[in-house]
């Protein structure tokens, strides 16, 4: 059976404590505003998958009471940063299954100012989940006294620099690329645009990713309701319609570990191996995506993604961002959100807040920032430690 997303919302993404809210406030709001998008009741809904990673346990129910209180089951979801499309997933399993018609994706974090940690969450790093990820580039690099995330993808971006000639203002192009996307997106936590120069010249994170090229702690939360096709043809939805044409799931292999670089402990060989099971179900490919939203925590990954996912051959994708080839005019428009570099980083909402963004790309409802003409979009959201997720989606 067929999964369709036909309606979505979500919060504008904001600064960490500079909103007075509540996780449930952001739920209530994204959530209201899916439904309402959709022209669906919250007592239509039969199961809810909420993501998220920094509340307690059953966060998911106390912040969905908001909606309704049906008694429908309500899943918890954390996968880290690939925790919103971890939660989309299970609701198209939920549908194409058979076992629901109309099931909501909710994904939201309330987020602490200052760079996102390494995993260890104040206990012992030797316990982290991350551990194995983070010895892989201590063996390689060392470990400095910066963020540890910035710290492994910044070595990504050496080694990238070293294999393939990668300049810094090639990686800062990303930023600027993105930044300037975020212009026209009131749900993006910044919308100053940037030169590659001014990118360069701000404060070095961890060398050569300055903080312009680094997402920034979040809050905020995003919704998506996911229905079948007999749904659809039931409610009259058809005009609301984006179907979820392929979707996967990889986590790590020993690909992950066994070259001992960070490139691939960040998650490449992930990425590439949800891609290519994409396209493979979907009978698509590069050449057929029109917009593209992808998981650009950090510059770096932005570029590695364009490998992953064929829009480029390994160690081009600096010269494909300097070509312009991913920005309105070029081949494909990558991040018109502006990106989680400056549309924002709430880690439970990322994957649900990408797919909201290509469901109105691909209904012609994005306004200014609207990728002319879009049929195709695909998202890309990975989360350390480590799963990627990739969604193909089509008018």
């Amino acid at each position: 059976m067929k999964a369709y997303i036909v309606g979505v919302g979500m919060t504008k993404f904001e600064k960490p404590e500079t909103r007075d809210w509540q996780y449930w406030d952001m739920v209530r709001e994204a959530g209201t505003a899916a439904l309402e998008d959709a022209g669906v009741r919250y007592d239509q809904v039969e199961q809810v998958p909420v993501g998220y990673c920094f509340q307690a346990s059953t966060a998911g129910q106390r912040a969905v009471y908001e909606l309704g209180l049906t008694g429908i089951p309500v899943y918890n979801v954390n996968n880290n940063c690939a925790t919103g499309s971890t939660a989309l997933m299970l609701a198209r399993q939920f549908v194409e299954g058979g076992s629901s018609d109309c099931v909501l994706a909710v994904g939201f974090e309330k987020m602490a100012r200052g760079a996102l940690g390494g995993g260890s969450e104040g206990g012992d790093f030797a316990s982290s989940p991350v551990a194995r990820h983070y010895g892989i580039m201590a063996a390689a690099h060392g470990f400095e006294m910066s963020p540890p995330t910035a710290q492994i993808f910044g070595n990504a971006a050496r080694e990238h620099m070293r294999r393939y000639g990668t300049t810094p203002a090639q990686l800062a192009a990303v930023g600027a690329k993105n930044h300037r996307h975020s212009v026209d997106n009131p749900y993006a936590q910044f919308q100053d645009p940037y030169t590659v120069e001014e990118i360069l010249a701000a404060r070095t994170v961890h060398d050569p990713l300055t903080k312009l090229q680094c997402s920034p702690t979040s809050d905020g939360a995003a919704a998506a309701v996911v229905v079948s096709e007999r749904f659809v043809e039931r409610h009259g939805l058809g005009e609301r319609a984006v179907e979820i044409a392929a979707q996967a799931m990889t986590t790590d292999t020993g690909a992950s570990f066994a070259s001992g670089t960070c490139i691939d402990a960040v998650g490449a060989p992930m990425s590439r191996a949800a891609a290519q099971q994409v396209y493979e179900s979907s009978g698509l490919g590069p050449g057929d995506l029109d917009v593209i939203e992808l998981h650009d925590c950090f510059s770096i990954n932005e570029l590695l993604t364009y490998e992953a996912l064929g829009l480029c051959g390994e160690g081009e994708s600096g010269k494909l961002v300097e070509s312009g080839a991913t920005t309105y005019g070029g081949r494909w428009v990558v991040n018109p959100s502006g990106g989680l570099i400056s549309k924002g980083h709430p880690l439970g909402a990322t994957g649900i807040a990408q797919a909201a963004e290509l469901t109105w790309q691909l209904r012609g409802e994005a306004g200014p920032r609207q990728v002319p003409g879009a049929r195709t979009g695909l998202a890309h959201n990975i989360g350390l430690g480590g799963a990627a997720v990739v969604t193909l989606l089509r008018r």
